[in-house]
């Protein structure tokens, strides 16, 4: 009987935290099927109507679909070329030992104690002298400036969990350095690439500071560049806002929903070893 009110009790703490982690985002869609009079009246009831009206006229209005891809290209692009530098410097440090091994780790651990925010305008000064401004080019190299390192921090502690073993076998079967990564060290790394593949596409895609700073025509926005343009100066069209918030955050519920098991399972992969 003890045994099974502690089960009760821990299934009710679980239903809580979940109901205040999923009430938010059920209270956006929901709002984005209301009127606007509707939000204001009774924001957190129910919508009288099921309607789409919202979801086109936020299409059209903000031209969602410019905005929409130029987000899919710079969150894809930036954590495409992160996951590979990334495993591949971790690789290189966690299997080699040479002098500088300890300096170059430290040096990209930088990353993780200083913000890149607090180098704003020299940033800003590097991409004019290279003219970059303005270019998603540009925004690509800032992610992934900003992103590598914890990249690299997770991946060198997944490598520490791997056996050794797996690598001298490969050689004695003929591999050279790049097919021990590549045929089976990356196949391994699922967990971890997709913890860090749903952690940067997070932060990059809902990224609204440097697109401000340094994106500055319309068509080159991205998605919380073309939110902006909701918000006015004396009224805001929250119905419409929701609608653009419950579009743009389709994606990545649907990515995490399909990597959400490798997600944790690299959240915990370098937690004990073996």
């Amino acid at each position: 009987m003890e045994h099974r009110l502690q089960q009760l009790s821990k299934y009710a703490v679980m239903t809580l935290f979940s109901f205040i982690s999923l009430y938010p985002i059920f209270l956006m869609i929901m709002s984005s099927f209301k009127t606007k009079k509707e939000i204001t009246t009774s924001p957190l009831g129910l919508p009288h109507s099921f309607s789409f009206v919202n979801f086109i006229e936020v299409w059209n209005k903000v031209h969602f679909d410019e905005y929409f891809v130029n987000s899919v290209f710079v969150s894809g692009v930036s954590v495409i070329i992160i996951l590979i530098i990334s495993s591949m410097a971790a690789f290189y440090l966690a299997r080699y030992t040479f002098r500088w091994n300890g300096a170059v780790l430290f040096f990209f651990m930088l990353g993780l104690m200083l913000p890149m925010k607090l180098a704003i305008s020299p940033l800003y000064m590097q991409l004019m002298k290279l003219n970059l401004l303005d270019s998603l080019i540009g925004l690509i190299i800032v992610y992934i400036a900003g992103h590598i390192s914890f990249a690299v921090f997770l991946f060198f502690g997944f490598f520490g969990t791997l056996p050794k073993d797996l690598d001298q076998s490969a050689r004695i079967d003929g591999c050279n350095d790049f097919q021990v990564y590549y045929k089976i060290v990356l196949p391994l790394m699922r967990p971890a690439m997709a913890t860090v593949a749903i952690t940067d596409l997070i932060h990059v895609w809902n990224d609204f500071f440097y697109p401000l700073v340094f994106i500055k025509s319309t068509e080159k926005g991205t998605i919380p560049l073309g939110m902006l343009n909701l918000f006015g100066e004396y009224d805001t069209e929250w119905n419409l806002l929701f609608s653009g918030l419950t579009l743009s955050s389709l994606p990545m519920i649907i990515a995490f929903l399909i990597a959400s098991r490798q997600f944790i399972e690299g959240l915990t992969a370098g937690a004990v070893k073996s």
